[in-house]
Protein backbone atom coordinates (compact mmCIF):
# COMPACT_ATOMS: atom_id res chain seq x y z
CA UNK A 1 0.00 0.00 0.00
CA UNK A 2 1.17 3.61 -0.86
CA UNK A 3 2.81 5.02 2.39
CA UNK A 4 1.28 8.37 2.16
CA UNK A 5 -2.86 6.91 1.17
CA UNK A 6 -5.50 9.40 2.69
CA UNK A 7 -3.17 11.81 3.79
CA UNK A 8 -2.81 15.07 2.23
CA UNK A 9 0.27 17.17 2.06
CA UNK A 10 1.09 20.95 1.55
CA UNK A 11 4.40 21.86 -0.09
CA UNK A 12 5.28 25.64 0.03
CA UNK A 13 7.33 26.78 -3.10
CA UNK A 14 5.46 23.62 -4.28
CA UNK A 15 5.92 24.64 -8.11
CA UNK A 16 9.87 25.08 -8.07
CA UNK A 17 12.30 22.51 -8.86
CA UNK A 18 12.55 20.90 -5.75
CA UNK A 19 9.04 21.75 -4.59
CA UNK A 20 7.48 19.81 -7.90
CA UNK A 21 9.81 17.06 -7.42
CA UNK A 22 8.30 16.80 -3.83
CA UNK A 23 4.64 16.96 -4.89
CA UNK A 24 4.97 14.66 -7.69
CA UNK A 25 6.11 11.92 -5.06
CA UNK A 26 3.85 12.37 -2.50
CA UNK A 27 1.27 12.08 -5.12
CA UNK A 28 2.59 8.99 -6.31
CA UNK A 29 2.53 7.69 -3.13
CA UNK A 30 -0.86 7.96 -2.60
CA UNK A 31 -0.77 11.18 -0.85
CA UNK A 32 -3.54 14.04 -1.82
CA UNK A 33 -0.94 17.44 -2.82
CA UNK A 34 -2.08 21.10 -1.72
CA UNK A 35 1.30 22.99 -3.90
CA UNK A 36 1.23 26.71 -2.53
CA UNK A 37 3.19 28.93 -4.66
CA UNK A 38 3.14 32.68 -5.82
CA UNK A 39 3.40 31.31 -9.34
CA UNK A 40 0.12 30.52 -9.96
CA UNK A 41 1.23 29.23 -13.98
CA UNK A 42 3.53 26.71 -12.85
CA UNK A 43 1.08 25.38 -10.05
CA UNK A 44 -1.74 25.16 -12.11
CA UNK A 45 0.36 23.47 -14.73
CA UNK A 46 1.34 20.75 -12.20
CA UNK A 47 -2.16 20.22 -10.99
CA UNK A 48 -3.02 19.52 -14.66
CA UNK A 49 -0.14 17.10 -15.07
CA UNK A 50 -1.50 15.22 -11.49
CA UNK A 51 -5.15 15.32 -12.11
CA UNK A 52 -6.57 13.99 -9.15
CA UNK A 53 -6.10 14.56 -5.56
CA UNK A 54 -3.76 17.76 -6.08
CA UNK A 55 -5.07 21.18 -5.74
CA UNK A 56 -3.24 24.92 -5.95
CA UNK A 57 -3.34 27.34 -3.71
CA UNK A 58 -1.31 30.38 -4.26
CA UNK A 59 0.68 31.11 -0.94
CA UNK A 60 2.94 34.19 0.04
CA UNK A 61 4.17 32.36 2.68
CA UNK A 62 5.23 35.92 4.53
CA UNK A 63 1.16 36.40 4.82
CA UNK A 64 -0.37 34.88 7.96
CA UNK A 65 -3.61 35.26 5.89
CA UNK A 66 -2.23 33.60 2.91
CA UNK A 67 -1.21 30.72 5.22
CA UNK A 68 -4.79 30.36 6.64
CA UNK A 69 -6.25 30.40 3.12
CA UNK A 70 -4.30 27.68 2.06
CA UNK A 71 -4.44 25.80 5.08
CA UNK A 72 -8.43 25.93 4.89
CA UNK A 73 -8.49 25.02 0.93
CA UNK A 74 -6.54 21.79 1.92
CA UNK A 75 -9.22 20.66 4.77
CA UNK A 76 -12.05 22.03 2.33
CA UNK A 77 -10.47 19.53 -0.33
CA UNK A 78 -9.57 16.86 1.43
CA UNK A 79 -10.75 16.90 4.73
CA UNK A 80 -7.65 17.33 6.68
CA UNK A 81 -4.15 18.24 6.72
CA UNK A 82 -1.35 15.89 7.72
CA UNK A 83 2.51 16.97 6.90
CA UNK A 84 3.27 20.41 5.77
CA UNK A 85 6.82 20.46 3.97
CA UNK A 86 8.22 24.39 4.16
CA UNK A 87 10.38 24.25 1.28
CA UNK A 88 9.50 27.69 0.11
CA UNK A 89 13.01 29.97 0.27
CA UNK A 90 15.24 32.26 -1.49
CA UNK A 91 18.73 33.02 -1.92
CA UNK A 92 20.34 36.92 -1.66
CA UNK A 93 23.11 38.20 -4.32
CA UNK A 94 26.49 37.31 -2.82
CA UNK A 95 27.79 40.30 -0.97
CA UNK A 96 29.71 41.10 2.15
CA UNK A 97 27.88 41.85 5.22
CA UNK A 98 28.76 45.84 5.18
CA UNK A 99 27.63 46.00 1.39
CA UNK A 100 24.71 44.03 2.50
CA UNK A 101 21.46 46.40 2.34
CA UNK A 102 18.29 46.08 4.88
CA UNK A 103 16.03 45.48 2.63
CA UNK A 104 17.72 42.79 1.22
CA UNK A 105 18.44 41.44 5.09
CA UNK A 106 14.72 41.49 5.41
CA UNK A 107 13.25 39.88 2.55
CA UNK A 108 15.76 36.94 2.67
CA UNK A 109 14.46 36.17 6.76
CA UNK A 110 10.73 37.25 5.63
CA UNK A 111 10.86 34.44 3.19
CA UNK A 112 12.99 31.91 4.75
CA UNK A 113 12.25 32.16 8.26
CA UNK A 114 9.19 34.18 9.03
CA UNK A 115 7.72 31.97 6.26
CA UNK A 116 8.74 29.26 8.13
CA UNK A 117 7.17 30.35 11.41
CA UNK A 118 4.16 31.58 10.10
CA UNK A 119 3.69 27.88 8.60
CA UNK A 120 3.79 26.02 11.81
CA UNK A 121 1.78 28.69 13.69
CA UNK A 122 -1.06 28.42 11.43
CA UNK A 123 -0.71 24.49 10.32
CA UNK A 124 -0.56 23.09 14.07
CA UNK A 125 -4.04 23.14 14.73
CA UNK A 126 -4.48 21.44 11.59
CA UNK A 127 -2.09 18.82 12.25
CA UNK A 128 -3.92 18.30 15.69
CA UNK A 129 -7.00 18.26 14.61
CA UNK A 130 -6.18 15.59 12.28
CA UNK A 131 -5.10 13.67 15.60
CA UNK A 132 -0.95 14.31 14.57
CA UNK A 133 1.23 14.60 11.63
CA UNK A 134 4.60 15.38 10.36
CA UNK A 135 6.48 18.82 9.55
CA UNK A 136 9.99 19.05 7.39
CA UNK A 137 11.58 22.49 7.29
CA UNK A 138 14.31 22.47 5.08
CA UNK A 139 16.92 24.19 5.90
CA UNK A 140 20.52 23.89 4.66
CA UNK A 141 24.01 23.22 4.97
CA UNK A 142 24.69 26.84 5.11
CA UNK A 143 22.68 26.77 8.40
CA UNK A 144 25.47 24.71 9.85
CA UNK A 145 28.65 26.95 9.29
CA UNK A 146 29.44 30.55 8.14
CA UNK A 147 29.67 31.03 4.15
CA UNK A 148 31.06 34.45 3.20
CA UNK A 149 29.03 36.79 1.26
CA UNK A 150 25.75 35.39 1.55
CA UNK A 151 25.41 36.53 5.63
CA UNK A 152 21.19 36.60 4.91
CA UNK A 153 20.70 33.60 4.09
CA UNK A 154 22.87 32.00 6.46
CA UNK A 155 21.65 33.84 9.29
CA UNK A 156 17.69 32.75 8.21
CA UNK A 157 18.65 29.02 7.97
CA UNK A 158 20.55 29.21 11.46
CA UNK A 159 17.26 30.62 12.89
CA UNK A 160 15.07 27.45 11.20
CA UNK A 161 17.38 25.11 13.21
CA UNK A 162 16.17 26.85 16.36
CA UNK A 163 12.82 27.39 15.64
CA UNK A 164 12.39 23.66 14.39
CA UNK A 165 13.60 22.33 17.71
CA UNK A 166 11.64 24.32 19.62
CA UNK A 167 8.14 22.78 17.68
CA UNK A 168 9.49 20.24 18.04
CA UNK A 169 9.04 20.20 21.79
CA UNK A 170 6.23 22.16 21.59
CA UNK A 171 3.93 19.34 19.46
CA UNK A 172 5.67 16.55 20.22
CA UNK A 173 2.73 15.26 23.11
CA UNK A 174 0.78 16.16 19.63
CA UNK A 175 1.45 13.37 18.17
CA UNK A 176 3.28 15.94 15.71
CA UNK A 177 7.26 15.12 14.67
CA UNK A 178 9.06 18.24 13.30
CA UNK A 179 12.26 17.72 11.97
CA UNK A 180 15.18 20.01 9.57
CA UNK A 181 16.47 18.91 6.31
CA UNK A 182 20.06 20.02 5.38
CA UNK A 183 20.80 19.85 1.50
CA UNK A 184 24.01 20.72 0.32
CA UNK A 185 24.15 21.68 -3.26
CA UNK A 186 21.30 19.96 -5.05
CA UNK A 187 20.60 20.48 -9.38
CA UNK A 188 17.87 22.71 -9.57
CA UNK A 189 17.41 26.20 -10.60
CA UNK A 190 18.14 27.53 -7.76
CA UNK A 191 21.56 26.80 -7.93
CA UNK A 192 21.69 26.94 -11.97
CA UNK A 193 20.03 30.55 -12.08
CA UNK A 194 21.78 33.59 -10.47
CA UNK A 195 19.65 34.66 -7.48
CA UNK A 196 18.04 38.25 -7.92
CA UNK A 197 20.33 40.82 -8.15
CA UNK A 198 23.30 38.38 -8.81
CA UNK A 199 25.38 37.74 -12.07
CA UNK A 200 26.24 34.50 -11.46
CA UNK A 201 24.95 31.15 -10.42
CA UNK A 202 26.21 29.40 -7.70
CA UNK A 203 27.10 26.32 -9.85
CA UNK A 204 29.06 28.41 -11.78
CA UNK A 205 31.92 28.66 -9.07
CA UNK A 206 31.12 25.64 -7.61
CA UNK A 207 32.77 22.09 -7.95
CA UNK A 208 32.07 19.05 -6.25
CA UNK A 209 35.29 17.16 -7.31
CA UNK A 210 36.88 17.97 -4.11
CA UNK A 211 34.03 16.10 -1.48
CA UNK A 212 33.62 12.37 -1.10
CA UNK A 213 30.48 12.06 -3.51
CA UNK A 214 31.78 13.94 -6.46
CA UNK A 215 28.21 14.80 -8.04
CA UNK A 216 25.72 17.62 -6.99
CA UNK A 217 22.54 16.35 -5.50
CA UNK A 218 19.52 15.38 -7.43
CA UNK A 219 16.56 16.82 -5.81
CA UNK A 220 15.36 12.90 -6.03
CA UNK A 221 18.39 12.48 -3.36
CA UNK A 222 16.34 15.11 -1.04
CA UNK A 223 13.13 13.96 -2.04
CA UNK A 224 13.35 10.45 -0.68
CA UNK A 225 14.61 11.57 2.63
CA UNK A 226 11.40 14.12 3.06
CA UNK A 227 9.64 10.78 2.26
CA UNK A 228 10.82 8.91 5.00
CA UNK A 229 10.87 11.53 7.50
CA UNK A 230 6.72 12.54 7.29
CA UNK A 231 5.81 8.64 7.10
CA UNK A 232 5.29 6.01 9.57
CA UNK A 233 8.57 4.67 9.39
CA UNK A 234 10.22 7.84 11.16
CA UNK A 235 7.63 7.85 14.47
CA UNK A 236 9.94 8.28 16.70
CA UNK A 237 12.36 10.73 15.19
CA UNK A 238 11.76 14.44 16.18
CA UNK A 239 13.86 17.72 16.43
CA UNK A 240 16.30 15.92 14.34
CA UNK A 241 18.43 17.68 11.65
CA UNK A 242 19.51 15.53 8.05
CA UNK A 243 22.29 16.23 6.19
CA UNK A 244 21.92 15.60 2.32
CA UNK A 245 25.43 17.11 1.02
CA UNK A 246 27.36 14.44 -0.52
CA UNK A 247 30.29 14.93 1.90
CA UNK A 248 30.47 18.87 1.09
CA UNK A 249 30.42 19.43 4.99
CA UNK A 250 33.14 17.08 5.62
CA UNK A 251 35.73 18.85 4.16
CA UNK A 252 37.89 17.72 0.48
CA UNK A 253 38.87 14.01 0.56
CA UNK A 254 42.22 13.06 -0.08
CA UNK A 255 42.50 11.11 -3.23
CA UNK A 256 45.06 8.01 -3.34
CA UNK A 257 47.09 9.88 -6.03
CA UNK A 258 47.48 13.06 -3.88
CA UNK A 259 48.38 10.22 -0.63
Amino acid sequence: MPRFDNQTVLVTGGAGGQGSNHVRAFHAEGANVVIGDIDTERGAALVDELGTRARFARLDVTDESSWSAAVSAAERAFGALNVLVNNAGVQNPPAPIENTDQATWSRILDINLTGTFLGMKVAAPALRRAAGGAIVNIASTMGLGGTAHYAPYVASKWAVRGLTRTAALELGRDHIRVNTIHPGVIATPFIHEPAAGATAAIADFYSPEPFAIPRLGEPSDVTRLLLFLTSSDASFITGSEYVIDGGLLLGPALQPEAA
